[in-house]
């Protein structure tokens, strides 16, 4: 474990070259894990009930296969949990059972109150707020992680992805500031993304459907400047929905409306047979949401 980073992470430095794991290893999990290695002694991961898909993909960006969790907990220094945001609380109470000790940074797409549910799982570990923008680090992007908790602790991931293709920006101390700014986020740019489907289904209808895009093309960043988007949106549903669901969260606890939030949750949910299907076409995606 972090012996040079005790519980409370006063004062503290960083081992030279921590080992990290990476709860679990998607499409960003194991391009962000793969860009840790950069000063990560290995990076570990659990393919324990994983599918081929993520072995091949863990495989391609050598990461360092474990057979359980608990060997992946008791080895790591650090722990990266990136995936769908139903399963963090799962994930969280899986390496408190095991009682790590070390660095949590929960990076998932939640509110802050279940942020706060998480640290309360892992009495053992320091847990570091983070949050994910941008898409998978490729040498062209450069996604940023966002980090709010104890300053120190946040140092010890500023210098893990320093020199990356992942940027990382402290927003302050405060656990849940950078769930907080992803849902924020994730609620504007997403619900676009499902208005822009809606949009162009409807003006289709009516056979009016190129002369919307022309209009909108006209529009700074407007989704339909590149119908494809609407095929990736739906391929995204089944991740999207949930974070629009944690936003919808978000916008309650602040005393704001939820009602637009839960909708576009609820239509993404039409697209759940989609999964990660990048051969689907925008055609294809309106079809199957109004099949649904």
């Amino acid at each position: 474990m972090i012996d040079t980073l005790p519980n409370t992470y006063e004062g503290a430095s960083p081992v030279a070259k921590p080992i990290v794991g990476i709860l679990h290893p998607g499409s960003m999990g194991a391009a962000v894990a793969a860009q840790a290695a950069t000063h990560a002694a290995t990076v570990l991961w659990c393919r324990a009930g994983r599918s081929e898909r993520t072995v091949a993909r863990a495989t391609r960006f050598g990461l360092e296969p474990v057979p359980t969790a608990a060997e992946l907990l008791e080895r790591a220094d650090i722990v990266i949990s990136l995936c769908p945001p139903a399963a963090a609380e799962d994930v969280a109470r899986e390496a408190g059972t095991h009682g790590f000790e070390g660095l949590y940074v929960e990076a998932n797409a939640i509110s802050p109150e279940r942020m706060e549910r998480i640290v309360g799982l892992l009495p053992e570990a320091l847990v570091l707020d983070g949050a994910v923008t941008g898409t998978p680090p490729s040498g062209r992007e450069a996604p940023t992680l966002y980090l709010s908790g104890l300053a120190p602790a946040a140092a010890v991931v500023e210098k893990l992805f320093a020199g990356t293709d992942v940027t990382t920006k402290v927003l302050g101390a405060e656990v849940g500031q950078a769930s907080a700014l992803k849902l924020a986020y994730a609620g504007l740019r997403k619900t676009s993304e499902v208005m822009a489907a809606l949009s162009l289904g409807m003006a289709q209808e009516h056979g009016v459907g190129q002369e919307l895009i022309a209009l909108t093309s006209r529009l700074t960043g407007s989704p339909l400047a590149e119908p494809g988007r609407i095929a990736g949106t739906a391929a995204r549903a089944w991740r999207w929905g949930p974070e629009l669901e944690e936003a919808a969260d978000l916008a309650a606890a602040a005393g704001l409306p939820d009602d637009l939030l839960r909708a576009a949750a609820s239509t993404l949910a039409r697209w759940n047979d989609s999964k990660d299907d990048d051969s689907l076409s925008a055609e294809e995606a309106l079809r199957r949401l109004r099949r649904a």
